[in-house]
């Protein structure tokens, strides 16, 4: 078998383009150069990796499973010359770092901020996702790290606790379910809401909950933050469900009923996830002692989440 970095760079361009032409201008080949590459890696393999139709390629089996090898083999090679860098200019790597809305919002910037001013060669690229999509990628090599709920199953990757997040159902304090002490999320359905938009995390997630008790949330208007979602809900437009971190920042926040939610899925802690994190370059590994420094990273075994 033989094939070079530029086979797989090919490869992977092609088949996300769904041609080979688009493929080659992406990888900066000519189309003849190109499709003698793609050529000579299913002679060395000794079978197809493309069908090709009228209106482009797609990847066979064996196609799939290059791409997957792929996608994973390059990543390697971007965290070696990481590592590498390391020795020749001074510490240095960017960090994919994938999260919900809660954590996004109320439990790293400070934290992140405190750790990016202290690795002045360090960048993250941040990004907000529901629990289940930073599962995926975090399995998929597509992101470094996740934090996530403890609500969904990471059984399979290696979790250690970040924080707990318990969410609170917030109303005006005349509201007439100001007087319990707790209240399921089902009890509070047939009353209107505040959310926050339609692709936050948080927004999902609450969706995905009404849905499994056979309801829909009925959002009168949603709110990009959680700060606007409690400025309306002292207002009087509706309930909403927040952390409880939030409410704790919120500068009003004596002007709010908090309620907690009684629901397994409410009272939560969030994760950080990796599918190794003994396998993990070391400044990922140093942004994971900072974020989390009771656990001693490296050269401690962890253990896979029981959930």
């Amino acid at each position: 078998m033989h094939f070079d970095l530029i086979d797989l760079k090919l490869f992977l361009n092609v088949t996300a383009a769904g041609n080979i032409t688009a493929g080659a201008a992406h990888s900066h080949l000519s189309l003849a150069s190109a499709s003698a590459r793609i050529r000579g890696l299913e002679s060395s393999l000794g079978i197809a990796l493309l069908e090709r139709g009228r209106r482009g390629v797609t990847p066979t089996a064996a196609g799939k499973a290059l791409t997957q090898h792929a996608r994973l083999i390059l990543q390697q090679v971007e965290r070696l010359q990481a590592d590498l860098t390391d020795y020749a200019q001074g510490f240095k790597g960017q960090i994919r770092l994938l999260c919900n809305t809660s954590a996004l919002s109320e439990h790293l910037p400070e934290r992140l901020a405190d750790f990016l001013a202290s690795h002045p060669n360090i960048d993250i690229h941040l990004e907000e996702h529901p629990s289940l999509r930073i599962l995926h990628a975090v399995r998929h090599g597509t992101a470094d790290i996740g934090i996530i709920s403890d609500a969904v199953d990471a059984s399979d990757l290696q979790t250690v606790p970040f924080c707990t997040d318990p969410l609170t159902l917030i109303m005006p304090s005349n509201h007439s379910l100001a007087g319990h002490d707790s209240l399921r999320f089902s009890q509070t359905l047939h009353h209107e809401f505040v959310g926050l938009g339609v692709n936050s995390a948080m927004a999902i997630y609450l969706e995905e909950q009404a849905l499994h008790l056979g309801r829909r949330l009925k959002t009168r208007v949603r709110a990009e933050s959680f700060d606007g979602v409690m400025r309306m809900v002292v207002r009087g437009a509706g309930l909403g469900v927040v952390p409880q971190a939030a409410v704790e920042r919120f500068q009003q926040a004596g002007q709010l009923k908090s309620v907690p939610l009684s629901d397994r899925w409410a009272d939560r802690t969030l994760l950080l996830c990796a599918p190794d994190f003994g396998r993990l370059p070391e400044y990922i590994n140093a942004l994971l002692r900072h974020l989390a420094p009771e656990t001693a990273f490296m050269g401690t075994p962890m253990s896979s989440s029981d959930n």
